[in-house]
């Protein structure tokens, strides 16, 4: 049995068809590049997902649940739990540090804040960025900022981390960099990973590629 299964989804904003009766099964684990041009889809496709959208028709079962059938509390709970997310712009609040940025969805969660503690440390090692914790984002670099944004978004150890465009605003050095580290990454961490771009250099890292365009998949 798949751990994502899409069944016929289609999704339409107003008169306008962004996805055409997709069908995917992904596997636990999986590492998948979701590749396509701006406007095929490949960004609705991921918040569908992620919990943070519901298609107009069709089924997104993920673990044997569908989230249509979820509440808006059930999908709050599966998006805080299972999901992270790493988006092309970083989303970090200014007022808070960025230690504090990383452990906000642990402590709206009610979750174990010592292990999360935790693993912001190792992670902030390996990432390089344990001098930017006490920081606000303001204070660091675009680069360090989507480094803290990747280690938010494993802070509570997902099934599936969602990349929109992780690489988007980094030069090909750090694009390479940042794509091998979500690699590795989600490999320790056991999680499913779906990472969208445009960038060729970065699909060529993954061992499956799905291609949409105009809202179905071609490849």
């Amino acid at each position: 049995m798949s751990f994502i299964r899409l069944e016929q989804v289609e999704k339409s904003f107003g008169k306008t068809r962004v996805l055409r009766g997709l069908n995917i099964s992904i596997q636990e684990r999986e590492l998948v590049a979701i590749r396509g041009a701006s406007g095929s889809g490949k960004s609705t496709l991921l918040y569908l997902l992620g919990g943070l959208d519901q298609p107009t028709s069709g089924k997104v079962i993920i673990d044997n649940k569908n989230l249509h059938d979820m509440s808006d509390e059930g999908l709050a709970n599966f998006r805080n739990e299972s999901v992270g997310f790493v988006f092309q712009f970083h989303f970090l609040l200014p007022s808070m540090t960025c230690r504090d940025n990383i452990l906000l969805p642990a402590r709206i969660g009610g979750k174990n804040l010592k292990q999360v503690e935790d693993d912001t440390a190792k992670l902030s090692e390996i990432l390089g960025v344990n001098h930017c914790l006490s920081k606000y984002p303001f204070e660091i670099s675009g680069g360090e900022q989507q480094r803290i944004n990747i280690i938010r978004a494993l802070s509570l150890r997902p099934k599936i981390l969602l990349c929109d465009e992780p690489t988007g605003n980094l030069d090909s050095k750090n694009s390479e960099k940042v794509t091998t580290l979500l690699k590795n990454l989600s490999a320790d961490f056991n999680a499913t990973l779906l990472v969208v771009t445009h960038d060729d250099k970065v699909a060529s890292h993954f061992p499956r590629k799905i291609v949409i365009e105009d809202g179905q998949i071609i490849g």
